[in-house]
């Protein structure tokens, strides 16, 4: 374990600028830990190492993405949620332990939050959709990244017409959360679902347009046509 994550390490070190830190953190309003590699860089490292680790067993590659989240530098979380999805065929219903774990522990921004729940987690709950259930029980955290973690999970199913009902619930959970984070996590995962469901989200937002942050209802609607948008913009 000690080799790769050495390996790559030592890689995204080479490739680091403070130029791209600096301007990295302009995408965050709290401050992160970062080499200053961009981010089309460290995914292209990503996938030139995970050969290197793919005949490993998925407890072992699960083991060295969390050596990565544990670091606390963005890249590296990169890395680690571009290796976990690589396992997807192998997921079974013992893993959301491990993703549960770094959803609570390690996840401190919303890039990393969005990149691992959209499609690690995403692909994981289409496969064992009782997981939902968690992802319900997220929505009571007090931990703004687990909330947001409720909503992002569902964007990939939304896409495909999942789910319409669990997502729903999830967005009654969190609707009148302060935290613009969350606001934005269901916001999207709505506008998501309006893609195959576009007048039951409507419905949704016009019953909750009077309680729902204007964040979140700007986020819900954006994909809807102007005369739905005016309608439910309307005071």
């Amino acid at each position: 374990m000690e080799t790769i994550l050495t390996k790559l390490r030592q890689l995204l070190a080479a490739e680091a600028s403070e130029k791209s830190r600096i301007s990295a953190q302009r995408f965050f309003k709290e401050e992160i830990t970062n080499y200053g590699v961009k981010n089309p860089v460290v995914h292209k490292i990503a996938r030139e190492l995970y050969p290197e680790i793919r005949s490993k067993s998925k407890a072992e590659i699960l083991a060295i993405c969390g050596k990565l989240w544990e670091s606390g530098y963005f890249e590296e979380s990169l890395v680690a949620c571009t290796w976990a999805e690589k396992l997807q065929k192998q997921f079974v219903p013992d893993d959301f332990v491990v993703f549960e774990r770094w959803i609570n522990n390690n996840i401190t921004n919303w890039a990393s939050c969005d990149t691992f729940c959209n499609h690690t987690v995403g692909d994981f709950v289409m496969m064992y959709p009782q997981f939902i259930a968690k992802l319900k029980e997220f929505t009571k955290s007090e931990n703004r990244w687990v909330k947001r973690a409720a909503a992002v999970s569902l964007i990939v199913p939304a896409r495909r017409g999942l789910f319409l009902q669990d997502i729903f619930e999830i967005a009654d959970a969190l609707l009148i959360d302060t935290d613009d984070m969350v606001q934005k996590g269901y916001g999207w995962m709505l506008k998501v679902a309006s893609e195959a469901h576009q007048q039951e989200v409507f419905d949704y937002v016009l019953r909750n347009k009077h309680v729902m942050p204007r964040t979140a209802l700007r986020y819900a609607i954006e994909k809807m046509p102007k005369e739905l948008k005016a309608i439910a913009m309307a005071k």
